[in-house]
This record gives C-alpha cells, sequence and structure tokens, in this order.
C-alpha cells in the first residue's frame, strides 16, 4: 500500500524539533516490525520504552501512540516516524530529505531564471499558497488550520531561499507578496497567530539583501507605490534605495 504523502508533505508539515527527532529514530533504527495493516502503518518504536504506533496511509498526522503526546492526541516522534518509513520503504535518507527550511534566507548566487525554470516555480509558490487558505470551519480544528498555514509558508520558504538574486526574481517575491496580503486583506485568511506576517517580514528581509547584492531590483518596488497593505510590510522596500530609476 502506497501512502498518500510523501518525504516534502511531512517535512513540511511537522514542526522542525519534532521532525529531527523521528529522523534520528529512523536512522537509528528504532522502527521495528514495521507492517502495512488495513488502512495504515504499524510499529513498534524503541524508545524510553517500546511503543505500539499506528499511521493511517492516507494523513501520516492521524493515528495513534502509546507515548504521552500520543496519547493527548497530540503528534508525536513516533508517528512521523513510522511515516518516513512507509515513505521511504526502509532506504537511507538524503541530505535533501533532511534538509528544514522554516524561514526564507538570501541565496547570495546573482542570476536569472531561465523561461523554463521561472514557469516551475510560479507553479510552485501557486501550490505553497493553496495551503494559506480562509478560514472557515469550526474551532475543533483551529490547530490544523494553523499547521496549514505553516506548512505554507515552509513551502514558500524553501522556494524562495533557492532563488538567484535578479531584478526578476524580486518582481517575483513582490508579486508573491501581494497575493498573499490579498490572502490576508480580503481573503479569509485568520492569521491571528502572526504565522503569515512573519513570514512576509522574512521575505522582505530578503528583498533588502537582494538589493546590497544588486542595487537594480529595487526598480522592482515601484509596484508598491500607492498601495496600502494590511500592515504597511510595503513601506521599507518603497523607501529603500528610493533613487534608484
Amino acid at each position: 500500500m502506497a501512502p498518500g504523502y510523501d518525504m516534502e508533505k511531512i517535512k513540511y508539515a511537522t514542526d522542525g524539533p519534532t521532525f529531527e527527532k523521528a529522523v534520528g529514530l529512523y536512522e537509528n533504527g528504532k522502527i521495528t516490525q514495521f507492517e502495512t495493516i488495513m488502512d495504515g502503518f504499524s510499529a513498534i518504536v524503541l524508545g524510553t520504552k517500546s511503543y505500539h504506533v499506528f499511521v493511517s496511509a492516507r494523513h501520516y498526522d492521524h493515528g495513534s501512540c502509546e507515548c504521552y503526546l500520543g496519547q493527548n492526541d497530540t503528534l508525536c516522534k513516533h508517528m512521523v516516524a513510522v511515516a518516513i518509513r512507509a515513505v521511504t520503504g526502509g532506504r537511507l535518507l538524503t541530505d535533501e530529505d533532511k534538509k528544514l527550511v522554516n524561514q526564507p534566507i538570501c541565496n547570495t548566487h546573482l542570476g536569472n531564471l531561465s523561461k523554463e525554470e521561472l514557469s516551475t516555480v510560479k507553479k510552485m509558490i501557486t501550490v505553497g499558497l493553496r495551503y494559506i487558505k480562509p478560514y472557515n470551519g469550526p474551532s475543533r480544528i483551529w490547530f490544523s488550520y494553523q499547521n496549514s498555514l505553516q506548512e505554507g509558508c515552509n513551502r514558500l520558504s524553501a522556494i524562495v531561499s533557492e532563488l538567484p538574486v535578479s531584478k526578476q526574481t524580486a518582481g517575483l517575491l513582490v508579486e508573491m507578496l501581494l497575493r498573499l496580503d490579498k490572502k490576508l486583506s480580503v481573503g479569509g485568511v485568520d492569521d491571528s497567530d502572526g504565522t503569515v506576517g512573519r513570514f512576509i517580514e522574512e521575505v522582505v528581509g530578503v528583498l533588502k539583501e537582494y538589493v546590497k547584492l544588486d542595487p537594480a531590483c529595487a526598480r522592482v518596488f515601484h509596484m508598491l507605490k500607492n498601495r496600502e497593505t494590511c500592515f504597511g510590510w510595503e513601506e521599507p522596500l518603497i523607501n529603500f534605495n528610493n533613487g534608484q530609476k
């Protein structure tokens, strides 16, 4: 039975400390007696003691574990480790599998994307933005909703961190920020815990680094003039190297 998720899903949707601990369990051979059963996967995970763990084949964060967190309906490292085992089939993890990006950073490499690369990145951004969606549900789904916002920001962070620095990619990031701003202002996104707002501010910081590396990047900030964003994130960009033509 193939799981309905992959390594990318697990990595972006799990908080960093839990994911890293789960990777440690997996790489240290703590997942034993793994088997496919009915609608999911079961295993004995060795830790402080042996834990019986079950993970759904459809949603890696649905299942059960005998540990303290699992008994309180909280996703634990044991469940994540079993999900990793289900996805990988027991193979060794690559550096890319284990690489976590939970905030955007500036790639100091200068350059432009090819036409094909630009199209691919735009599609990836659109996919990431889909996780940042309106909140329409009852209070009981609040935490899963917040997890979706965080997953979207993590996915977008990974994209931003791989982009070369240029006027072209600076424009791409500004367009992404405007799409996020629209989601916050009129799109029904509930960002009361500040997940999306923090991400926007972090991308603004990346764009400031862009201008230091390539002053021509500041020219794209003209598209922000006379715009009123949801919390004024555009102001430092408009004021940054305002003399650029």
